[in-house]
């Protein structure tokens, strides 16, 4: 599957590849597994919406912001390997910075896991984990951590 032809069919713009905030790297491939550290929806070193779902920010928010951080994560596999080289997604975890009375993280997270599969097709489906938590780094909404396999 060319990615970037279906990128472009999907009229979606990668962004500049995101660069670590703290001491971490982006990308470790190991193997035929490329792993992709906790992705935010920034646009280079900001925030594009801060707050916590059910509070500041809106469910609705939350879901684009999903999809911003699936992006940067997208947009960090191909500086690093290619996404051309990406046969499949394994796995996504999904935290959402959560209002104490908000329990639809999973429909957040939905955000990036509809993308993904919008982009991969069938490949795209993964596993999946969509925890509520209390904070995340910048006062983000939400985080995405992306497993994919890729070919030699």
């Amino acid at each position: 599957m060319n990615v970037l032809k279906r990128l472009a069919e999907l009229n979606i713009e990668l962004p500049p590849p995101p660069r670590p905030a703290a001491t971490y790297v982006t990308v470790r491939r190991e193997g035929n597994l490329v792993y992709v550290s906790g992705q935010g929806p920034m646009v280079g070193a900001e925030p594009t919406v801060t707050g916590k779902v059910g509070a500041e920010v809106t469910e609705e928010q939350a879901y684009d912001a999903a999809r911003l951080a699936v992006l940067n994560g997208l947009a960090a596999i191909h500086h690093a390997v290619g996404l051309d080289k990406i046969q499949r997604m394994v796995r996504l975890t999904g935290w959402v910075s959560s209002a104490n009375d908000f329990h639809r993280q999973h429909v957040v997270v939905d955000g990036a896991s509809d993308l993904l599969i919008k982009i991969f097709g069938d490949n795209g489906q993964h596993t999946r984990c969509a925890l509520g938590v209390n904070v995340l780094p910048f006062n983000i909404p939400v985080e995405i951590e992306l497993t994919a396999v890729a070919a030699e």
